[in-house]
């Protein structure tokens, strides 16, 4: 049975991720042509390694303790989830909060965990007074397809120091 949890600093522990498997195979990515997207052919793999799940575990205190949250969802006591929300508003009026991570491990897809999570985000960001989630998301067709399924859209304002830190993800919205 699958639950949720906002984590409290006493619940983040190095190893928490050491056995979560982040692991993508792209083939087909979107890519905006003179105003129109388009799904080109584009193959590369993401899988993290020991040392990048422990900065992520690090960068889970560290969003807590500055004011953001951090959901996990579980499977009895295997965590099979999680996402991030980012501490600082930002925006013209201050609106957005940034979703900066939302994955569920590679055996647990498929499940609907990454909808719970997601609509549980959702959930958390308006608690912490936002008006909007702001993704920078992995241009692969499925990532794609699940943020338009969740409502997303385009953003209205594009955060440019999200946007630089991977130039080919796609900045998406969605209103809370």
């Amino acid at each position: 049975m699958l639950t949720l949890e906002v984590l409290r600093l006493d619940d983040v522990w190095t190893e928490m991720l050491d056995s979560f498997e982040r692991f993508q195979k792209t083939t087909k990515v979107l890519f905006k042509d003179r105003d129109k997207w388009v799904e080109i052919e584009d193959s590369f793999e993401d899988n993290w390694s020991l040392e990048r799940k422990r900065e992520i575990v690090e960068h889970f205190t560290e969003t807590i303790k500055n004011g953001g949250a951090v959901v996990i969802a579980k499977e009895g006591a295997r965590l099979i989830g999680f996402a991030v929300i980012e501490a600082v508003p930002f925006g013209s009026r201050s609106i957005y909060r940034e979703l900066s991570f939302l994955h569920v491990t590679c055996p647990a897809r498929g499940r609907k965990a990454g909808k719970s999570l997601f609509l549980k985000a959702k959930e958390v960001a308006k608690s912490l007074g936002a008006e909007k989630l702001y993704i920078g998301a992995h241009p692969s067709v499925e990532t794609q397809h699940f943020y338009r399924t969740m409502g997303c859209v385009h953003a209205a304002e594009i955060n440019e120091r999200i946007y630089q830190r991977e130039v080919r993800d796609i900045q998406l919205e969605v209103a809370l």
